[in-house]
């Protein structure tokens, strides 16, 4: 199914798509990829920071997902439960590196003396030396992946706090004290400069290539 095909169908809810998926018409899958490639792009870079190996998490994640519809059952929003699967990918992916992203609020004094030890060059002078989105994406890339996560979610992809709280299996002050270190770290002089459309933004051609790649693996 390419775009043009899918436009027509991108008023039905998920609960309308995925019952029809299970009833046959798979096709209708490359909606759910087009509708959530942006979201999950951004919330797997707020983890990863990584472009490529993002794009394999999602695959991944798209592929569970569809393998597990029949499990999914509507018990919770389908965009929580793909989001939550796309986290658990990209958490096992740093597993295999060695990494982890604390799950809790322990030693994120110190992630954040961290954060700032290695802050070299301040806001203002990376206005001056380039592009006003990239000096944001730089800015929020290099915030710790614990803080990270919670601002794009929260601040991009305008999820709010139940279901930032679900995704990341975390509780509703972990989530505000989370999000105002985040926009602590990015310093009120960027406040006002960025607008959230155009940040980790995923491009249509790669949109295009992510939903012809799930639907081959799909058959």
């Amino acid at each position: 199914m390419n775009q043009s095909e899918t436009t027509g169908a991108t008023h039905i809810s998920d609960t309308e798509v995925i019952t029809r998926i299970l009833h046959g018409e798979k096709n209708l899958y490359a909606v759910i990829v087009r509708r959530y490639n942006q979201r999950l792009y951004r919330v797997g870079m707020s983890i990863l920071n990584d472009d490529a190996e993002v794009e394999d998490s999602m695959q991944v994640a798209y592929i569970r997902a569809y393998e597990n519809l029949e499990k999914f059952a509507f018990r919770s929003g389908f965009s929580t439960w793909i989001t939550r699967i796309l986290i658990n990918e990209c958490l096992l992916r740093l597993k295999k590196k060695g990494k982890t992203i604390m799950m809790n609020d322990d030693n994120m004094e110190y992630e954040l003396q961290h954060w700032h030890a290695g802050d070299t060059h301040t806001p203002v002078t990376r206005v001056l030396q380039s592009e006003l989105k990239a000096i944001l994406e730089d800015a929020i890339s290099r915030l710790p992946e614990i803080y990270r996560t919670v601002f794009v979610m929260r601040e991009i992809e305008d999820m709010n706090v139940a279901e930032t709280q679900e995704c990341l299996e975390i509780t509703e002050a972990n989530v505000k004290v989370r999000l105002n270190r985040a926009k602590a770290m990015l310093r009120d002089s960027l406040a006002g400069y960025y607008q959230k459309e155009e940040i980790l933004h995923f491009h249509l051609s790669r949109c295009d290539r992510m939903v012809q790649a799930v639907m081959r693996q799909i058959g």
